[in-house]
Formats: C-alpha cells, sequence, structure tokens
C-alpha cells in the first residue's frame, strides 16, 4: 500500500512530502518505507522492519495520524486494502 501526503508552502517556499509505503520483504516481515522532503528538492528515506502485517500497519497508521495533525493533505493513496 502507498500513500502521498503533502503540506501546503509557506511563504516562497516549495511544498513539502511524505510518501509511506508498506511492503512484504523477502524474509516474511514487512518494510515500512518513509520518504520525507520539499517537491523538487532532495529527499530522505528511512526504512522499518516489521515481523509481522499488523505491526507495521499500526506504524504505517500513526506515521500517517501525526503527518495529518501537522496540516498534510492526502494526495495520493493506492492498495486494495489501504487504510482510511
Amino acid at each position: 500500500m502507498r500513500l502521498f501526503l503533502q503540506q501546503h508552502p509557506s511563504a516562497g517556499e516549495p511544498p513539502r512530502y511524505l510518501q509511506l509505503t508498506l511492503q512484504p520483504d523477502l524474509f516474511g516481515g514487512w518494510e515500512l518505507l518513509r520518504e520525507t522532503g520539499q517537491i523538487g528538492g532532495r529527499g530522505q528515506l528511512r526504512r522499518e522492519q516489521y515481523p509481522a502485517q499488523p505491526e507495521a500497519t499500526a506504524a504505517f497508521e500513526k506515521v500517517r495520524d501525526a503527518h495529518l495533525k501537522r496540516g498534510f493533505q492526502v494526495m495520493f493513496v493506492r492498495g486494495a486494502d489501504a487504510p482510511r
């Protein structure tokens, strides 16, 4: 599942973004990929490993909710079981 969030830009600054991707890894666990940065600039990628899907989904939702509270807006959601 994939989620793309974007924050309205401040005066004279490009908008910030957050892309969250939750995917199974090759060893039976789950990965949460978190990419952040400014549109048109350099981004930073963080990778977190989880042994089971419920833990990974909970982490995905926690990060998503924290950024929604900070003023980010959902721009794109992909995945049959995408959280709301």
